[in-house]
Protein backbone atom coordinates (compact mmCIF):
# COMPACT_ATOMS: atom_id res chain seq x y z
CA UNK A 1 0.00 0.00 0.00
CA UNK A 2 1.11 3.34 -0.78
CA UNK A 3 1.90 5.88 1.95
CA UNK A 4 1.43 9.10 0.02
CA UNK A 5 -1.38 10.84 0.87
CA UNK A 6 -4.35 11.17 -1.80
CA UNK A 7 -6.13 14.68 -1.83
CA UNK A 8 -9.78 14.43 -1.60
CA UNK A 9 -9.65 10.93 -0.80
CA UNK A 10 -11.72 9.69 1.81
CA UNK A 11 -9.61 8.45 5.02
CA UNK A 12 -11.03 4.82 4.92
CA UNK A 13 -9.11 4.66 1.21
CA UNK A 14 -5.56 6.39 2.11
CA UNK A 15 -3.00 4.35 2.05
CA UNK A 16 -4.82 2.12 -1.12
CA UNK A 17 -2.73 4.23 -3.91
CA UNK A 18 -2.08 2.79 -7.26
CA UNK A 19 -2.51 -1.10 -7.05
CA UNK A 20 1.45 -3.05 -7.77
CA UNK A 21 -0.16 -4.65 -10.51
CA UNK A 22 -0.87 -1.27 -12.24
CA UNK A 23 2.78 -0.50 -11.63
CA UNK A 24 4.59 -3.23 -12.70
CA UNK A 25 2.13 -3.12 -15.58
CA UNK A 26 3.93 0.29 -16.28
CA UNK A 27 7.36 -0.76 -16.04
CA UNK A 28 6.74 -4.04 -17.83
CA UNK A 29 5.48 -1.61 -21.20
CA UNK A 30 8.09 0.65 -20.69
CA UNK A 31 10.62 -1.79 -20.86
CA UNK A 32 8.49 -4.67 -23.08
CA UNK A 33 9.40 -6.82 -20.82
CA UNK A 34 7.76 -10.40 -20.55
CA UNK A 35 5.00 -9.92 -18.18
CA UNK A 36 4.37 -12.74 -15.67
CA UNK A 37 2.85 -10.42 -13.38
CA UNK A 38 -0.64 -10.15 -14.20
CA UNK A 39 -2.72 -12.78 -13.73
CA UNK A 40 -4.29 -13.29 -17.22
CA UNK A 41 -3.66 -15.78 -19.79
CA UNK A 42 -1.87 -14.49 -23.29
CA UNK A 43 -4.22 -16.81 -24.98
CA UNK A 44 -8.12 -16.68 -25.48
CA UNK A 45 -10.26 -19.70 -24.11
CA UNK A 46 -12.31 -22.01 -26.29
CA UNK A 47 -13.29 -20.26 -29.24
CA UNK A 48 -17.14 -22.34 -28.87
CA UNK A 49 -17.62 -19.87 -25.82
CA UNK A 50 -16.56 -16.71 -28.14
CA UNK A 51 -19.09 -18.51 -30.68
CA UNK A 52 -21.51 -18.29 -28.09
CA UNK A 53 -20.97 -14.92 -27.59
CA UNK A 54 -21.38 -13.58 -31.03
CA UNK A 55 -24.80 -15.52 -31.34
CA UNK A 56 -26.09 -13.65 -28.63
CA UNK A 57 -25.16 -10.40 -30.06
CA UNK A 58 -26.53 -11.15 -33.44
CA UNK A 59 -29.77 -12.68 -31.42
CA UNK A 60 -30.74 -9.03 -29.82
CA UNK A 61 -29.49 -9.92 -26.25
CA UNK A 62 -27.65 -6.01 -26.05
CA UNK A 63 -30.38 -4.48 -23.50
CA UNK A 64 -30.30 -4.78 -19.96
CA UNK A 65 -30.35 -8.07 -18.31
CA UNK A 66 -32.37 -8.96 -14.99
CA UNK A 67 -30.20 -7.46 -12.20
CA UNK A 68 -29.48 -10.60 -10.91
CA UNK A 69 -28.74 -12.36 -14.44
CA UNK A 70 -30.20 -13.94 -16.98
CA UNK A 71 -32.10 -17.28 -16.70
CA UNK A 72 -30.08 -19.02 -18.82
CA UNK A 73 -27.15 -18.57 -16.57
CA UNK A 74 -28.54 -18.38 -13.25
CA UNK A 75 -29.82 -21.65 -14.13
CA UNK A 76 -26.83 -22.95 -15.54
CA UNK A 77 -24.74 -22.08 -12.40
CA UNK A 78 -27.09 -23.83 -10.24
CA UNK A 79 -26.64 -26.45 -12.44
CA UNK A 80 -22.75 -26.26 -11.71
CA UNK A 81 -23.48 -26.34 -7.73
CA UNK A 82 -25.64 -29.28 -8.07
CA UNK A 83 -23.08 -31.44 -10.37
CA UNK A 84 -19.52 -30.22 -8.67
CA UNK A 85 -20.99 -29.93 -4.91
CA UNK A 86 -24.48 -31.79 -4.37
CA UNK A 87 -25.31 -28.10 -3.17
CA UNK A 88 -29.24 -26.81 -4.62
CA UNK A 89 -29.89 -23.48 -5.08
CA UNK A 90 -32.58 -21.87 -6.83
CA UNK A 91 -31.70 -20.24 -9.51
CA UNK A 92 -34.35 -17.23 -9.01
CA UNK A 93 -33.96 -16.42 -5.48
CA UNK A 94 -30.68 -17.52 -4.69
CA UNK A 95 -27.79 -17.44 -7.31
CA UNK A 96 -26.69 -13.56 -8.43
CA UNK A 97 -25.15 -12.63 -11.39
CA UNK A 98 -22.23 -9.46 -11.07
CA UNK A 99 -19.43 -7.84 -13.06
CA UNK A 100 -16.73 -10.17 -12.09
CA UNK A 101 -15.72 -11.65 -8.74
CA UNK A 102 -14.74 -8.83 -7.26
CA UNK A 103 -17.79 -7.02 -7.80
CA UNK A 104 -19.11 -9.92 -6.05
CA UNK A 105 -16.92 -10.02 -3.20
CA UNK A 106 -17.53 -6.11 -2.74
CA UNK A 107 -21.02 -6.39 -2.79
CA UNK A 108 -20.97 -9.23 -0.29
CA UNK A 109 -19.15 -6.89 2.33
CA UNK A 110 -21.18 -3.80 1.71
CA UNK A 111 -24.35 -5.71 2.21
CA UNK A 112 -23.01 -7.73 5.27
CA UNK A 113 -20.86 -5.92 7.04
CA UNK A 114 -21.79 -2.91 9.88
CA UNK A 115 -19.35 -0.34 10.45
CA UNK A 116 -16.57 -1.49 13.10
CA UNK A 117 -17.28 -5.26 12.51
CA UNK A 118 -14.53 -7.37 12.07
CA UNK A 119 -13.37 -10.13 8.93
CA UNK A 120 -11.15 -12.70 9.50
CA UNK A 121 -8.88 -14.00 6.71
CA UNK A 122 -5.84 -15.98 5.87
CA UNK A 123 -2.58 -14.14 4.82
CA UNK A 124 -1.83 -13.16 2.48
CA UNK A 125 -4.47 -11.80 0.94
CA UNK A 126 -5.43 -10.70 -2.26
CA UNK A 127 -5.20 -6.60 -2.81
CA UNK A 128 -8.91 -5.67 -3.31
CA UNK A 129 -10.12 -8.07 -0.17
CA UNK A 130 -8.36 -4.86 1.71
CA UNK A 131 -10.01 -1.94 0.11
CA UNK A 132 -13.45 -3.99 -0.32
CA UNK A 133 -13.13 -4.31 3.76
CA UNK A 134 -12.04 -0.81 4.17
CA UNK A 135 -14.89 0.85 2.25
CA UNK A 136 -17.41 -1.34 4.10
CA UNK A 137 -16.01 0.30 7.19
CA UNK A 138 -15.04 -3.08 9.02
CA UNK A 139 -11.50 -3.91 10.12
CA UNK A 140 -9.37 -7.10 8.95
CA UNK A 141 -7.68 -9.96 11.25
CA UNK A 142 -5.36 -11.83 9.63
CA UNK A 143 -4.17 -15.57 10.19
CA UNK A 144 -1.07 -16.50 8.48
CA UNK A 145 -0.56 -19.37 5.84
CA UNK A 146 2.60 -20.96 6.89
CA UNK A 147 5.16 -22.32 4.10
CA UNK A 148 6.71 -25.09 4.16
CA UNK A 149 10.17 -25.28 5.85
CA UNK A 150 11.98 -26.82 2.54
CA UNK A 151 10.08 -25.22 -0.62
CA UNK A 152 12.22 -27.73 -3.01
CA UNK A 153 14.98 -25.99 -3.55
CA UNK A 154 17.44 -28.63 -3.38
CA UNK A 155 18.09 -31.53 -6.13
CA UNK A 156 17.36 -29.54 -9.26
CA UNK A 157 16.82 -32.89 -11.18
CA UNK A 158 14.51 -34.20 -8.92
CA UNK A 159 10.74 -34.00 -9.25
CA UNK A 160 8.76 -30.81 -8.41
CA UNK A 161 6.79 -31.58 -5.04
CA UNK A 162 3.79 -29.39 -3.93
CA UNK A 163 4.18 -26.84 -1.34
CA UNK A 164 1.68 -27.44 1.27
CA UNK A 165 0.65 -23.99 3.12
CA UNK A 166 -1.08 -24.33 6.44
CA UNK A 167 -1.90 -22.31 9.31
CA UNK A 168 -2.08 -23.05 12.96
CA UNK A 169 -5.49 -23.37 14.05
CA UNK A 170 -5.31 -21.91 17.41
CA UNK A 171 -4.15 -18.29 15.40
CA UNK A 172 -7.41 -18.77 13.88
CA UNK A 173 -9.41 -19.29 16.65
CA UNK A 174 -7.33 -16.76 18.49
CA UNK A 175 -8.12 -13.99 15.73
CA UNK A 176 -12.19 -14.35 15.81
CA UNK A 177 -13.86 -12.09 18.33
CA UNK A 178 -17.08 -10.23 19.48
CA UNK A 179 -16.83 -8.06 16.90
CA UNK A 180 -16.02 -10.95 13.93
CA UNK A 181 -18.72 -10.74 11.65
CA UNK A 182 -17.59 -12.73 8.79
CA UNK A 183 -14.62 -14.75 7.43
CA UNK A 184 -13.36 -14.33 3.95
CA UNK A 185 -12.06 -17.75 2.65
CA UNK A 186 -9.94 -17.95 -1.01
CA UNK A 187 -9.31 -21.53 -1.88
CA UNK A 188 -7.68 -22.26 -4.35
CA UNK A 189 -5.57 -19.53 -2.73
CA UNK A 190 -3.88 -16.30 -4.80
CA UNK A 191 -1.11 -16.53 -4.22
CA UNK A 192 0.08 -19.33 -2.38
CA UNK A 193 -1.86 -21.59 -4.56
CA UNK A 194 -2.96 -23.49 -1.35
CA UNK A 195 -6.29 -25.83 -1.71
CA UNK A 196 -7.27 -25.79 1.95
CA UNK A 197 -8.10 -29.34 2.96
CA UNK A 198 -11.38 -31.25 4.55
CA UNK A 199 -9.74 -31.31 8.28
CA UNK A 200 -9.08 -27.85 7.80
CA UNK A 201 -12.40 -26.56 6.47
CA UNK A 202 -14.26 -28.50 9.12
CA UNK A 203 -12.40 -26.74 11.61
CA UNK A 204 -13.40 -23.12 9.67
CA UNK A 205 -16.89 -24.87 9.71
CA UNK A 206 -16.96 -25.55 13.38
CA UNK A 207 -15.78 -22.06 14.07
CA UNK A 208 -18.23 -20.41 12.04
CA UNK A 209 -21.22 -22.25 13.68
CA UNK A 210 -20.34 -22.12 17.22
CA UNK A 211 -19.15 -18.09 16.39
CA UNK A 212 -22.32 -17.95 14.01
CA UNK A 213 -20.22 -15.92 11.30
CA UNK A 214 -21.34 -15.80 7.85
CA UNK A 215 -18.57 -17.07 5.82
CA UNK A 216 -17.85 -15.81 2.28
CA UNK A 217 -16.00 -18.10 -0.10
CA UNK A 218 -13.84 -16.80 -3.22
CA UNK A 219 -13.67 -19.91 -5.51
CA UNK A 220 -12.36 -18.86 -8.80
CA UNK A 221 -9.87 -21.37 -8.94
CA UNK A 222 -12.56 -24.08 -7.89
CA UNK A 223 -11.26 -26.13 -11.67
CA UNK A 224 -7.99 -25.16 -11.84
CA UNK A 225 -6.66 -27.68 -8.96
CA UNK A 226 -3.53 -30.03 -9.63
CA UNK A 227 -3.33 -31.82 -6.18
CA UNK A 228 -5.95 -33.45 -4.67
CA UNK A 229 -9.42 -32.06 -4.70
CA UNK A 230 -11.52 -28.39 -4.59
CA UNK A 231 -14.31 -28.48 -1.54
CA UNK A 232 -16.82 -26.03 -1.46
CA UNK A 233 -17.40 -25.11 2.62
CA UNK A 234 -21.05 -25.01 2.06
CA UNK A 235 -21.43 -28.29 1.47
CA UNK A 236 -20.34 -29.35 4.78
CA UNK A 237 -22.84 -30.31 7.17
CA UNK A 238 -24.01 -26.68 8.92
CA UNK A 239 -22.52 -24.22 6.24
CA UNK A 240 -24.74 -23.76 3.50
CA UNK A 241 -27.26 -21.28 5.45
CA UNK A 242 -24.46 -19.13 6.33
CA UNK A 243 -22.11 -18.96 3.09
CA UNK A 244 -21.75 -17.11 0.22
CA UNK A 245 -20.32 -18.94 -2.84
CA UNK A 246 -18.46 -16.79 -4.77
CA UNK A 247 -17.05 -17.63 -8.41
CA UNK A 248 -16.27 -16.38 -11.87
CA UNK A 249 -15.92 -17.54 -15.52
CA UNK A 250 -12.72 -15.28 -15.91
CA UNK A 251 -10.41 -18.18 -14.42
CA UNK A 252 -12.76 -21.06 -15.88
CA UNK A 253 -12.89 -20.01 -18.83
CA UNK A 254 -10.00 -18.45 -19.53
CA UNK A 255 -11.82 -15.11 -20.44
CA UNK A 256 -11.06 -12.99 -17.66
CA UNK A 257 -11.71 -9.64 -19.41
CA UNK A 258 -15.24 -10.35 -19.74
CA UNK A 259 -16.25 -9.99 -15.99
CA UNK A 260 -18.90 -12.06 -15.39
CA UNK A 261 -19.12 -13.39 -11.82
CA UNK A 262 -21.70 -14.81 -9.52
CA UNK A 263 -22.60 -15.90 -5.95
CA UNK A 264 -24.97 -18.70 -4.49
CA UNK A 265 -26.35 -18.62 -1.01
CA UNK A 266 -29.69 -18.77 0.67
CA UNK A 267 -32.55 -16.85 -0.20
CA UNK A 268 -32.07 -14.52 2.96
CA UNK A 269 -28.59 -13.65 2.39
CA UNK A 270 -29.03 -13.37 -1.29
CA UNK A 271 -32.05 -10.90 -0.69
CA UNK A 272 -29.30 -8.57 1.29
CA UNK A 273 -26.52 -8.92 -1.57
CA UNK A 274 -29.03 -7.80 -4.32
CA UNK A 275 -29.91 -4.63 -2.30
CA UNK A 276 -26.39 -3.58 -2.57
CA UNK A 277 -25.72 -5.24 -6.37
CA UNK A 278 -28.58 -3.01 -7.69
CA UNK A 279 -26.75 -0.02 -6.86
CA UNK A 280 -23.02 -0.59 -7.77
CA UNK A 281 -23.44 -2.04 -11.41
CA UNK A 282 -27.00 -3.56 -11.53
CA UNK A 283 -26.61 -5.91 -14.46
CA UNK A 284 -23.80 -7.65 -16.28
CA UNK A 285 -23.23 -7.58 -20.10
CA UNK A 286 -25.89 -9.77 -21.48
CA UNK A 287 -24.47 -11.21 -24.37
CA UNK A 288 -21.44 -12.60 -22.60
CA UNK A 289 -23.91 -13.98 -19.66
CA UNK A 290 -25.30 -16.18 -21.91
CA UNK A 291 -22.29 -17.53 -23.70
CA UNK A 292 -21.02 -18.19 -20.33
CA UNK A 293 -24.40 -20.39 -20.10
CA UNK A 294 -23.58 -22.13 -22.52
CA UNK A 295 -19.81 -22.86 -21.25
CA UNK A 296 -20.95 -24.29 -17.98
CA UNK A 297 -23.02 -26.62 -19.62
CA UNK A 298 -20.21 -27.87 -21.89
CA UNK A 299 -19.29 -30.41 -19.00
CA UNK A 300 -16.54 -31.70 -17.02
CA UNK A 301 -14.51 -33.29 -19.87
CA UNK A 302 -13.63 -29.10 -20.13
CA UNK A 303 -12.53 -28.38 -16.81
CA UNK A 304 -10.31 -31.32 -17.04
CA UNK A 305 -8.62 -30.35 -20.30
CA UNK A 306 -7.81 -27.03 -18.87
CA UNK A 307 -6.54 -28.38 -15.36
CA UNK A 308 -4.52 -30.62 -17.45
CA UNK A 309 -3.01 -27.58 -19.72
CA UNK A 310 -2.26 -25.34 -16.97
CA UNK A 311 -0.37 -28.41 -14.65
CA UNK A 312 1.83 -28.84 -17.59
CA UNK A 313 2.58 -24.85 -17.51
CA UNK A 314 2.97 -24.56 -13.69
CA UNK A 315 5.85 -27.56 -14.05
CA UNK A 316 7.74 -25.84 -16.64
CA UNK A 317 7.65 -22.50 -14.79
CA UNK A 318 8.43 -24.12 -11.80
CA UNK A 319 11.51 -26.59 -12.93
CA UNK A 320 12.97 -23.44 -15.08
CA UNK A 321 12.94 -20.78 -11.48
CA UNK A 322 14.55 -23.81 -10.09
CA UNK A 323 17.26 -24.15 -12.41
CA UNK A 324 17.97 -20.55 -11.81
CA UNK A 325 18.35 -20.90 -8.26
CA UNK A 326 14.64 -19.82 -6.95
CA UNK A 327 13.54 -21.92 -4.09
CA UNK A 328 10.01 -22.94 -5.85
CA UNK A 329 6.91 -23.00 -4.19
CA UNK A 330 4.82 -25.56 -6.68
CA UNK A 331 0.72 -24.34 -6.12
CA UNK A 332 -1.74 -27.26 -5.49
CA UNK A 333 -4.34 -25.02 -7.66
CA UNK A 334 -5.01 -21.35 -9.28
CA UNK A 335 -2.32 -20.28 -11.65
CA UNK A 336 0.85 -18.57 -9.87
CA UNK A 337 4.03 -19.79 -8.30
CA UNK A 338 5.65 -18.02 -5.29
CA UNK A 339 9.84 -18.47 -5.59
CA UNK A 340 12.18 -17.48 -2.48
CA UNK A 341 14.86 -15.11 -3.83
CA UNK A 342 16.82 -15.79 -0.76
CA UNK A 343 18.59 -18.45 -2.97
CA UNK A 344 19.96 -16.20 -5.10
CA UNK A 345 21.24 -13.73 -2.55
CA UNK A 346 18.70 -11.28 -2.17
CA UNK A 347 16.22 -10.08 0.10
CA UNK A 348 13.42 -7.68 -1.10
CA UNK A 349 11.24 -8.77 -3.15
CA UNK A 350 9.50 -5.68 -3.59
CA UNK A 351 12.89 -3.94 -4.61
CA UNK A 352 13.43 -6.85 -7.25
CA UNK A 353 10.48 -6.77 -8.92
CA UNK A 354 10.57 -2.74 -9.02
CA UNK A 355 14.22 -3.16 -11.00
CA UNK A 356 13.27 -6.57 -12.82
CA UNK A 357 11.71 -5.26 -15.95
CA UNK A 358 14.25 -3.00 -16.60
CA UNK A 359 17.45 -5.26 -15.86
CA UNK A 360 16.01 -8.48 -17.22
CA UNK A 361 13.28 -7.47 -18.98
CA UNK A 362 10.45 -9.64 -17.31
CA UNK A 363 8.10 -8.62 -14.87
CA UNK A 364 6.62 -10.23 -11.53
CA UNK A 365 4.95 -9.58 -8.38
CA UNK A 366 6.58 -9.06 -5.24
CA UNK A 367 4.06 -11.36 -2.69
CA UNK A 368 4.83 -8.58 -0.07
CA UNK A 369 1.93 -6.85 -1.93
CA UNK A 370 -0.52 -9.29 -0.67
CA UNK A 371 0.33 -8.86 3.21
CA UNK A 372 -0.93 -6.81 5.70
CA UNK A 373 1.89 -7.57 7.94
CA UNK A 374 4.62 -5.05 7.76
CA UNK A 375 7.94 -6.72 6.10
CA UNK A 376 5.96 -10.08 5.69
CA UNK A 377 6.35 -12.43 2.66
CA UNK A 378 9.17 -9.80 1.41
CA UNK A 379 11.28 -12.95 0.18
CA UNK A 380 8.71 -13.98 -1.86
CA UNK A 381 7.80 -12.90 -5.98
CA UNK A 382 4.55 -14.28 -7.66
CA UNK A 383 4.99 -15.51 -11.52
CA UNK A 384 2.10 -16.30 -13.72
CA UNK A 385 1.93 -19.35 -15.14
CA UNK A 386 -1.53 -18.81 -17.66
CA UNK A 387 0.91 -18.46 -20.29
CA UNK A 388 1.40 -19.90 -23.16
CA UNK A 389 4.85 -22.23 -23.62
CA UNK A 390 6.55 -19.51 -25.69
CA UNK A 391 6.11 -16.91 -23.07
CA UNK A 392 7.25 -18.89 -20.08
CA UNK A 393 10.33 -19.93 -21.98
CA UNK A 394 11.24 -16.69 -23.30
CA UNK A 395 10.99 -15.46 -19.55
CA UNK A 396 13.35 -17.70 -18.02
CA UNK A 397 15.69 -17.10 -21.06
CA UNK A 398 15.46 -13.53 -19.76
CA UNK A 399 16.45 -14.34 -16.62
CA UNK A 400 19.13 -16.72 -17.56
CA UNK A 401 20.32 -14.31 -19.51
CA UNK A 402 20.53 -11.62 -17.12
CA UNK A 403 20.87 -13.80 -13.82
CA UNK A 404 24.61 -12.43 -12.98
CA UNK A 405 22.53 -8.66 -12.92
CA UNK A 406 19.90 -9.89 -11.04
CA UNK A 407 22.21 -11.74 -8.22
CA UNK A 408 24.53 -8.16 -8.64
CA UNK A 409 21.50 -6.21 -7.22
CA UNK A 410 21.77 -6.93 -4.00
CA UNK A 411 18.15 -5.43 -3.05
Amino acid sequence: MSSQRIPHLTSRLQGFGTTIFADITRLALEHQAINLGQGFPDFDGASGIKEAAKAALDAGHNQYARSHGVPALNAAIAAHQRQAYGLDYDPDSEVTVYSGATEALAVALQALCEVGDEVVLFEPVYDSYRAGIAMAGATPRVVPLLPPSDPGSGDKAAPLTTARFTYDPEALERAITAKTRLLLLNTPHNPTGKVFTRVELEHIARLCTQHDLIAVTDEVYEHLVYEGSHLCLASLPGMKERTVVISSAGKTFSFTGWKVGWSTAPAELTRALRVAHQFITFATATPLQHAVASALGAGEESYRELATRYRALRDRLGAGLRELGFSVHVPEGGYFICADIRPLGLRSGRALCQRLPEVAGVAAIPASAFYLTDGAGDELVRFAFCKREATLDEGLARLQKHLSAIRALGV
